[in-house]
């Protein structure tokens, strides 16, 4: 038995031997063939070798395709979201014409596109063509809708004229911006206008693409196209305009507001001169044919002077556009907005920004602000996006997003409060605290010790709102800022309490209004009713607005009250004082000096108001006490002339006799609120304020108790 198992294994052992003897002999045989062949192979690639500059040019020339080719990638993916707006409806969507009106009826201006069709390309005068197209786009009938030549031309010929001569832009790249896209000047919005120029290219023809720029381009003056320009300003047709006068309306298309003829006649004919310059330039005309049109320029005629709020009218449009698309007006496109907007309040507060920019600019070296006055329900009254529409039409009230400084710790106390841990007069102390290596320090360098947190609110302690922070949660801070009106992302961080994330001033406003609102949700409108062509009734706020939701308990309401009252009795913001009226608010000054805010309301109107400067330069130790609060003042005092005193939930009622001397006019008030009404109808009111007053005298006196705010709930067990 043993012998044959011996058999066996020497059987599998001389098998064994075999096959690795095979497999030596066959791995030593290919080693030579794959030698050969990677030899081979190198010899292959020893072509493509480069040496000296070659190398060095091949090697640009591949790092250039790869990143080009990730370009094209990226580009192509931030362009995509604009394709959804070319729907089989893109020619219409957006296509809406309003007639603003403000809070009394009285028109205040015109946004969108005029409802017809215009006049045919064929009846415009050729010089009239020939002047949009030597300024806008000379190579309009040979690119593909991105004139790259004339954009290298165009940044040469400003570059020495050291100004705007020549639009960058092909005329393609503006349409697609007037029915697609925003203002907002980021590269983010430039590409997609360049896919949706080549978009237009490829679905019309070079004429309709020109008939639809003609058509919707805004002109100034709420005239939108060519032809409602020409009547705007020269009281004719396009088809009758003179080389002079298309000279001028050319020169609108890149800033309608700064050469508008009857707004500033000297810089309108100065571009116009640019315009013939440019035909002459682009060789469209002779020299002799645009002589006459220099020495007889073109007059506009008389226009009637209306008062435009240009940012409030902007902001209001917008506004009703998104109401367009969410079906709110059952697909009418010719409408009538009757807004909140008090026309009066709205001059009175450009003129205060403008007079406390003009006074003190220099002495603190800012040279922006920003206001919104609305009421606690979030009826934009008044809306300043800046100091001169004209010269910038960015909404720094809407678009701007800045530091609130301390303004921000509104809503730190506010969750403080809401998390029934804290009360006004609950005592904290103020010391050293550090968030790492972070440690905060109060605005005079000290601390105070053991103070009540109405104290350390009105006088603006830094240490304080981050242990509050701290407690209660950052993320419970931003959910109730949210809720309370903030749309802007905010992030946790270990300055966070003290305002450094960044929000606008209409979000701003509005979040105090939910205050004043007696704690239920404000939001910012601008829309009281709106009508069809024919006056029929399409929509209206009170009817078709849900009710506001209570997003602050009314304990929390009285103890906000509570403590942003002592801010302008006591606190740092006593310039902020109204004659008469109590007021609660908040100043706010971020870092470096960098903005100044005001935030704050009375019973009837909640305002707020900024300073600073648009590329963040700090200015001279300019706080939210000085100038905001000052502004402040100065709109307020006047917007509320005439106005019934109206109590501030969780404050008692002020007396009688600070009543009657908030509603009637100071000494040196200045200016007082111009008259909406006809005369008729202002001696009605005058008659029915007079009955209404003389039932007030018969009625029992209110005695100084806990005032609610209209249809506020009563305050709550805590």
């Amino acid at each position: 038995m043993f012998g044959f198992e011996g058999k066996k294994r020497a059987v599998l052992k001389r098998r064994l031997l075999a096959i690795d003897s095979w497999l030596d002999d066959t791995v030593w045989s290919m080693l030579p063939s794959a030698t050969r062949k990677w030899d081979a192979v190198c010899a292959a690639f020893d072509w493509f070798r480069v040496r000296g500059w070659r190398r060095w040019t091949a090697e640009i020339l591949g790092e250039g395709l790869t990143l080009g080719a990730a370009g094209v990638v990226l580009v192509t993916a931030l362009a995509t979201p604009a394709f959804r707006e070319t729907g089989d409806d893109w020619l219409t969507r957006g296509d809406i014409s309003v007639t603003f009106l403000d809070r009394h009826g009285v028109e205040i201006g015109k946004r969108g596109v005029m409802q017809n069709d215009g006049i045919p390309l064929s009846e415009y005068p050729p010089h009239l063509i020939m002047a949009a197209l030597a300024t806008e786009d000379r190579r309009f009938y040979q690119h593909f809708g991105i004139d790259i030549p004339g954009t290298l031309r165009a940044i040469v010929e400003n570059a020495r004229a050291n100004g705007v001569r020549q639009g960058g832009s092909s005329i393609s790249q503006q349409l697609a911006k007037n029915i697609f896209l925003t203002n907002e000047r980021t590269i983010e919005r430039k590409i997609k206008e360049a896919f949706l120029a080549l978009w237009l290219e490829h679905h019309l023809t070079k004429d309709e693409i020109l008939k639809l720029y003609l058509d919707r381009a805004y002109m100034g003056g709420g005239a939108f196209g060519v032809d409602a320009a020409a009547n705007y300003y020269f009281g004719k047709s396009a088809r009758e305009v003179t080389l002079a006068e298309s000279a001028m309306l050319a020169g609108l298309f890149k800033a309608p507001t700064k050469f508008a003829p009857h707004i500033n006649l000297a810089a309108a004919r100065a571009r116009a001169n640019v315009v013939l310059d440019n035909l002459v330039n682009s060789g469209l005309m002779t020299e002799g044919q645009v002589q006459v049109a220099r020495f007889n320029p073109a007059t506009p005629k008389p226009v009637q002077q209306t008062i435009s709020p240009d940012y409030y009218l902007d902001w209001a449009f917008n506004q009703v556009q998104q109401m367009a698309k969410d079906g709110s007006f059952a697909g009418q496109r010719v409408l009538r907005v009757r807004t909140p907007l008090d026309i009066a309040v709205q001059q009175h507060a450009e003129a205060s920004v403008e007079q406390m920019l003009r006074q003190y600019g220099d002495q603190y070296d800012v040279d922006q602000a920003a206001a919104v006055i609305m009421e606690p329900d979030g009826a934009v009254r008044a809306m300043v996006g800046g100091r001169d529409y004209g010269q910038s039409q960015f909404n720094r009230a809407v678009d701007a997003y800045r530091q609130p400084g301390s303004s921000f710790k509104t809503y730190v106390y506010a969750a403080a409060f809401a998390s029934g841990k804290y009360q006004p007069d609950t005592v904290v102390s103020d010391a050293a605290i550090c968030v790492g290596n972070w440690c905060p320090r109060n605005y005079g360098r000290r601390f105070a010790g053991r103070v009540q947190l109405t104290t350390a609110y009105a006088k603006s302690i830094n240490t304080i709102p981050v242990r509050l922070a701290l407690a209660v949660g950052q993320k419970n801070v931003i959910n109730l800022a949210h809720a309370m009106g903030i749309r802007s992302k905010l992030d946790v961080g270990r300055a966070f309490a003290l305002g450094v994330e960044e929000i606008s001033v209409l979000d701003h406003t509005t979040a105090y209004a939910t205050i004043a609102n007696g704690g239920r949700k404000s939001t910012a409108y601008a829309a009281i009713e709106v009508t069809d062509a024919k006056g029929d009734l399409l929509w209206r706020h009170d009817r078709d607005i849900k009710p506001a939701a209570q997003v602050l308990a009314p304990y929390v309401v009285a103890d906000m009250a509570k403590i942003m009252h002592a801010v302008t009795e006591a606190g740092t913001g006593g310039r902020a004082r109204l004659d008469g009226l109590q007021v609660c608010g908040k100043t706010g000054t971020s870092q470096s000096y960098r903005d100044a805010w005001f935030v704050g309301f009375t019973g009837s109107l909640v305002g707020g108001v900024w300073f600073g400067n648009d590329d963040f330069t700090m200015t001279k130790e300019m706080t939210g006490g000085s100038l905001p609060a000052m502004t402040f003042k100065e709109i307020m005092q006047f917007a509320h002339q005439g106005l019934p005193p109206k109590p501030i939930y969780g404050l008692p009622a002020p007396p009688a006799a600070a009543q009657a001397a908030a509603q009637a006019p100071a000494d040196d008030a200045g200016p007082q609120r111009s008259r909406n009404l006809t005369e008729n109808a202002a001696r009605v009111l005058d008659d029915i304020v007079s009955d209404v007053t003389a039932a007030g005298r018969t009625a029992p006196e209110r005695g100084a108790t806990l005032a609610p705010a209209s249809a506020a709930p009563a305050v709550a067990a805590r």
